[in-house]
């Protein structure tokens, strides 16, 4: 390990320009990883690798926690991931309606929220689709599957956001990132043809990376080396191909299509989500409950998890950070989730 760190030093310092350079990653994997191995402690003082919205159940807004927890209230079975149930709302938490009777299941996989469906049809089951590319297809499946069955107790309410718009706003919106650290786990499903535009519209860089110390340093490597001719390259190339999966993409494709969504720190991105086609509706759990999201979003105070989404600050400048808000009592979604940037540099030290 020492031998990898001191070669990625020395190709680091040979292609560091001595100017600022923020590389931003926007995987919550890459973010604890970096924070596990220390490798923002071995870069040069001009380098900084900052953290950005790669964490799903950080980026989901209070009122899609509200929305959900309406439906919880209305006597259904809602069925998540486990980190979800701890991120505030604006009033309220599942974890909090839970612990007052609302029947509120965790699950590792959709696939067993519409096996539980199957084996408890009196219950209406609501699965909160919530998580990136990665997790889309086996959420598509489920709905195909509930169609082909004719299971009627089982439905979606999909908060699932895409990555490649959210990358733009970025950019757009003024955040001064010189490279992207893209995200393995998104582009083992897109490929990573999807970031061509940071290239071609505004002169950004990017490595597909993987998740061990050395794939992350050479990465940086990589993004340091193409400063003057940007490119998008994958270093994650043990699973990782230019043009994606191909059959997982045609599944997202046949249940899902493009939607505007709204993203905690970054607000209303357009293009940025899903919603699922007309073809599968009866199982769109905002169309078949008519789920309206609240439109106030009341902004936790002294919280600025939406600044850190957004790369502007680091979890430890949040005046909270380690105080009011910790693993333990947590106030914001980036302290809640395990792949959240507060929790990662709580755990591991900023």
């Amino acid at each position: 390990m020492q031998d990898i760190i001191n070669t990625a030093k020395k190709l680091i310092d040979k292609y560091n320009i001595g100017e600022p350079i923020k590389i931003m990653e926007v995987c919550g994997s890459h973010t604890m990883a970096i924070s596990k191995y220390g490798l923002r402690q071995i870069l040069p003082p001009n380098i900084k690798l900052i953290s950005g919205p790669g964490c799903p159940v950080c980026v989901t807004a209070q009122n899609e926690i509200d929305a959900v927890i309406s439906l919880a209230g209305k006597g259904m079975t809602i069925a998540t991931f486990g980190d979800l149930i701890r991120v505030p709302g604006n009033n309220s938490s599942l974890q909090e309606e839970r612990a007052k009777g609302k029947d509120v299941k965790v699950f590792y996989s959709p696939i067993d929220a519409l096996e539980y469906a199957k084996a408890n049809t009196s219950k209406e089951v609501v699965f909160i689709g919530i998580g990136f590319e990665t997790t889309i297809p086996s959420v598509a499946l489920t709905i195909k599957e509930a169609h082909a069955k004719k299971i009627k107790n089982y439905s979606v309410y999909c908060l699932h956001k895409t990555m490649p718009k959210a990358l733009e706003a970025l950019v757009v919106n003024g955040s001064d990132i010189q490279g992207f650290l893209l995200p393995g786990h998104v582009s083992a499903i897109t490929g990573s043809n999807i970031y061509n535009f940071l290239v071609d519209k505004y002169k950004i860089g990017g490595v597909v990376s993987g998740f061990e110390a050395q794939d992350i340093l050479m990465s940086v490597v990589m993004i340091l080396k193409n400063m003057k001719n940007p490119k998008i390259e994958i270093q994650y190339k043990r699973v990782v191909r230019e043009e994606g999966n191909a059959d997982a993409k045609k599944l997202i494709e046949e249940v899902f299509e493009d939607s505007d969504a709204t993203w905690r720190g970054l607000g209303m991105i357009e293009g940025s989500g899903l919603k699922i086609r007309d073809l599968y509706s009866e199982y769109d759990a905002e169309k078949k409950f008519h789920i309206q999201k609240p439109s106030e979003q009341i902004e936790i105070n002294g919280c600025r998890c939406g600044d850190v989404l957004m790369g502007i600050i680091s979890p430890h400048q949040c005046p909270l950070f380690g105080k009011a808000c910790t693993p333990v009592n947590p106030i914001g979604p980036c302290m809640v989730s395990s792949e959240g940037s507060c929790a990662a540099y709580y755990k591991y030290g900023a």
